[in-house]
């Protein structure tokens, strides 16, 4: 739809602006424009076999999505826009192409077609200036035509400010009249000032118009040239790490002149040859699975190289693929020293690196892109006769890149497949051992105090088991017992209750009528109640 849309937007004006191309090539233009109506009825045709979502399922019945798009906004603007205005061409003349003004209707699928084509390019800020760009030149070239057309409508050459008059050698050509005009609109949207002074009110209302439309023009230009430049300002500080802090650290910090040098230099290299030590947060915003794709899809192959890993499960490799990190080492440096404790290993993506003696300069060897180093380190292997400890000088010949896994995630990812570690820990024995770096008496002492271990932790189950059962037991006696006991004194209570009452002592009878009374109307009142008095 870019073609159609973009031909009548910008053709239509102009035809309708200067009658010499209407009429020079009214041919043409009549092919033109049914072309462009036949793909505008293409693409209603091809909207009723388009799918849409719902609840994240596409929908592909075609009743449902006929039903869906007729019930649209743009479905009306797509008929409206397909209206046969052209008709009145029988009344008033095939030279009246502003018949056809309607099929700027169809302008939001020129829109929808830039927005896809942004999102999926890949250099969508060049993308995003072309089409500010684009949308410069079309509103330059509206406001010529307007200008002409008032030029035309006040009258060829009647003063400074409108178009000179056709009569006059040169001015009568149709490439004449349209780039002078062209060349007026831009010196007022752009507000290069040197234009004839407006001597009629019309002049002086277009050149208004045409000032707040520069105005806006202006505004709109700065903020999309600035939108532009911010986002690749962003995007190099999300792929590349801001040496400008770094500089300020070390100028701060009178860091020597030689070190600063290699700083500089290693960030020129990463910025000149686009290399990236943050992959990890700049995929941090994919969903983990699509994340996943993405690193097995850059990384597999160069992981798949390590010995250890061959033959691995493809779901452990995906998990391992997305623990490494990349590094890049400059000329000279070291990666690791012998005698140090190795945390990690590496596999070298790209540039060579040395095997060198204790003195820095003898070389054993020179690994190159797709080896590996250090792997020995990050497996415990029993028997292991250097332990966890570096046994050769690494040093980077030029810049390397190399990708690190650490100790911990490989545990990490280890503790959900425990038959995979096993396997590489065989497979690590077997490089021990051709290079008669395995003790195979410690490795059996070692097995043997496991199993012992393991043994006595089995034991101390056992009787943590019997413990638990006996404890149980007795709480169940021990409940047993509660319960009886409850029982026995509800027993109690309910035979204490059915005792006699007791008699009154004689002296009571001794203190009068009142007292007699008093106490008469008391047992009374006990007898009422149901209380045994005190024996």
């Amino acid at each position: 739809m870019v073609f159609p849309v973009m031909y009548n937007l910008i053709i239509i004006v102009c035809r309708a602006c200067f009658p010499d191309l209407q009429h020079g090539y009214l041919v043409a233009w009549l092919v033109l424009d049914y072309t462009s109506d036949l793909l505008y009825l293409l693409d209603i045709v091809v909207h009723f076999h388009t799918g849409f979502l719902e609840q994240g399922i596409l929908v592909v019945d075609k009743g449902r999505i006929s039903s869906r798009y007729v019930r649209t906004w743009s479905f009306l603007l797509d008929l409206a826009s397909l209206a046969p205005t052209d008709l009145a061409y029988m009344r008033l003349g095939p030279h009246t192409p502003m018949l056809r003004l309607n099929r700027f209707l169809r302008a939001p699928r020129l829109f929808e077609a830039f927005d896809r084509t942004e999102t999926r390019t890949a250099y969508p800020n060049a993308f995003r200036i072309t089409k500010l760009m684009l949308y410069i030149f079309v509103v330059i070239h509206w406001n010529s035509c307007l200008y002409f057309a008032l030029s035309q409508y006040l009258g060829f050459g009647r003063d400074a400010w409108v178009y000179p008059d056709p009569a006059l050698p040169g001015f009568e050509r149709l490439r004449r009249q349209y780039l002078y005009s062209f060349y007026f609109s831009t010196l007022i949207l752009t507000t290069v000032g040197d234009t004839p002074l407006p001597a009629r009110e019309e002049e002086y209302l277009f050149m208004v118009g045409d000032f707040l439309l520069a105005v806006m023009g202006f505004a709109t230009i700065m903020g999309s040239m600035s939108s532009v430049i911010y986002n690749m300002n962003t995007a190099d500080a999300a792929f590349y790490p801001d040496h400008a802090l770094v500089k300020k650290y070390m100028k701060l910090q009178h860091v020597n002149r030689r070190l600063e040098r290699r700083v500089i230099d290693w960030y020129q290299h990463l910025q000149i040859n686009k290399k990236m030590t943050n992959e990890v947060a700049i995929l941090q915003h994919l969903p983990e699975r699509l994340r996943a794709e993405v690193a097995v899809s850059v990384h597999l192959s160069t992981l798949s190289r390590v010995q250890i890993f061959q033959n691995c499960e493809a779901s452990l490799l995906e998990e391992l693929v997305l623990k490494l990190q990349p590094q890049t080492y400059s000329p000279g440096e070291y990666v690791c020293r012998k005698g140090d404790i190795g945390r990690e290993m590496y596999i070298i993506r790209e540039g060579q690196l040395a095997v060198v003696a204790d003195d820095g300069v003898t070389q054993y060897a020179v690994l190159g892109a797709g080896l590996y180093f250090g792997e020995i380190s990050i497996i415990n292997i029993k028997g292991n006769m250097s332990g966890n400890r570096r046994t050769a000088n690494i040093k980077s010949l030029g810049y390397s890149d190399l990708f690190c896994l650490s100790k911990e995630d490989l545990r990490e990812v280890l503790s959900e497949y425990p038959q995979a570690q096993a396997v590489m820990e065989e497979k690590g024995r077997e490089i021990l051992l051709k290079m008669n770096k395995l003790d195979v008496n410690a490795e059996a002492a070692e097995i043997a105090l496991q199993e012992a271990t393991e043994s006595r932790l089995q034991g101390l189950d056992q009787q943590l088991d019997d413990l638990q059962t006996k404890f149980a037991r007795l709480l169940a006696e021990l409940e047993s017992s509660a319960l009886k006991i409850a029982y026995r004194i509800e027993r109690l209570e309910w035979q204490t209750r059915e005792w006699p009452m007791p008699e009154e002592p004689a002296e009571a009878n001794d203190e009068g009528g009142s007292g007699e009374g008093t106490s008469k109307g008391g047992e009374n009142r006990a007898g009422q109640e149901g209380t045994p008095g005190p024996e």
